[in-house]
């Protein structure tokens, strides 16, 4: 085997145990070193090459032209403004949305008409769930709630983020929470770092009638606190765990600059379905995730470093 390739399958082999198992602790390692890290494990996998990129310090959101909505699964769809996005799971007893982008207008002129441009009917919108409590995340749920009487969802410590303007507080999220509407559940769970009270939720998918299973991930940009930046870690850790005995072979998110999701889906239009690209795989989905947690741990010694 070539030394290149030894010391890669090797790097892969570690990364996927703790990163404190087997190492002495006598000398911490830089922030460095746990870039490179990722870069490594990250190869050239262009969904994980993205993630690094979004989660290295100083990483900026360029702005971006919308996408035009797009169904990704016969039961997901997805509209965008470039920046944020939502995504509406489709049940035989209606529509979950995750998210509700940035504004009433937003919700009026960009996922009301662009729903029934994709053949999903906005009235059947039954639940909004806001993944966490930033306002490009809700901004659009009050105004799908007094239209279609949709009810909107956010954790309990995310809630006591909003404020006036915002949704009207209506449901909680509990951890490990499932939602089941029609012939359709989804589970989520609580990923605190982003925010106090982001979710994270895993739920099923079909694609030309094949099941397969889907995470979204609540909230990408890492925290400034350090505190924060660690509660993160574990957030991750967790739930690469409910991923793992869930069978998760899609991966999602709600920030499509943030794991190439705006390419991937310009990808499936262009290519006429022949190929998802969200399908990714339980290996290729963990490594997302152990990509995620190496990341996180050289933000915080970063942290350190700076003093």
């Amino acid at each position: 085997m070539p030394l290149e390739q030894s010391r890669r399958t090797l790097l892969v082999a570690a990364a996927l145990l703790p990163l404190t198992g087997g190492r002495a602790e006598a000398a911490p390692r830089r922030a460095k070193d746990y870039y490179d890290d990722a870069a490594e494990l990250a190869g050239k996998d262009p969904v994980l090459r993205n993630l690094v990129k979004a989660l290295s310090p100083g990483a900026q959101m360029p702005e971006v032209k919308a996408p035009k909505p797009l169904k990704i699964f016969d039961n997901v769809a997805v509209v965008s403004t470039g920046f944020v996005s939502a995504t509406a799971l489709l049940s035989s007893g209606g529509v979950i949305l995750l998210d509700a982008l940035g504004t009433p207008d937003e919700a009026k002129k960009i996922i009301v008409p662009q729903l029934r441009s994709l053949g999903v009917d906005p009235a059947k919108i039954k639940y909004v769930v806001a993944m966490h409590g930033h306002s490009d995340h809700f901004g659009g749920a009050q105004y799908l709630a007094d239209r279609y009487g949709a009810r909107v969802m956010m954790t309990r410590a995310d809630w006591k983020l909003v404020t006036t303007g915002s949704p009207a507080r209506d449901l909680e999220i509990a951890d490990g929470q499932r939602l089941t509407l029609g012939d359709t559940t989804i589970a989520f769970h609580h990923t605190p770092g982003h925010t106090p009270g982001t979710v994270s939720a895993i739920f099923p998918v079909r694609w030309k009638g094949r099941p397969h299973t889907a995470m979204l991930w609540g909230g990408t940009n890492p925290p400034t606190a350090t505190a924060e930046k660690r509660t993160y870690v574990s957030s991750v850790l967790a739930f690469a765990a409910h991923m793992r005995r869930a069978g998760v072979d899609v991966e999602l998110n709600n920030h499509g600059l943030s794991d190439h999701g705006l390419v991937r889906m310009e990808q499936l239009r262009g290519n006429g379905g022949s190929a998802n690209p969200f399908i990714i795989g339980r290996s290729r989905a963990q490594r997302f995730m152990k990509v995620m947690e190496i990341m996180m741990r050289g933000r915080i010694a970063s942290d350190l470093e700076a003093g």
